[in-house]
């Protein structure tokens, strides 16, 4: 009888952590590049490899910087939104699909991608 209930509930154990999600943090597989302007005044290129979704990310290369980066090219598996503004604020936005390459026009300081 004890070795019904104990595997019973050994058995209810394991269902129950089967169901439950993994709380591992969900990243965009890939590279996500751009350009900036380095101190020398030439144009650098930056990337965030495999970066986290769902958060924002400030381009390390523009915080307390006057230009922001541009020409971004999203070689990630997930879409990205870059935004002209830091902390994914402000009203210039623009999505960009999985393998999408934007030209030298347009600027960004953060993205977030899905």
């Amino acid at each position: 009888m004890r070795l019904r209930k104990t595997l019973t509930a050994a058995l209810g154990a394991l269902l129950l952590s089967a169901a439950l999600p993994a709380s591992t943090a969900a990243a965009a597989t890939g590279d996500f590049e751009y350009t900036y302007v380095g101190l020398n005044g030439l144009n650098l290129r930056g990337e965030l490899a495999d970066p986290q979704s769902g958060v924002c990310i400030n381009i390390p290369e523009t915080v307390g910087s006057a230009l922001p980066a541009l020409a971004p090219r999203n070689y990630t598996t997930s879409t990205a939104t870059v935004f002209l503004d830091a902390d994914c604020d402000g009203d210039v936005y623009r999505t960009m699909a999985p393998g999408q390459r934007l030209g030298n026009s347009l600027r960004l300081r953060s993205v977030i991608f899905s």
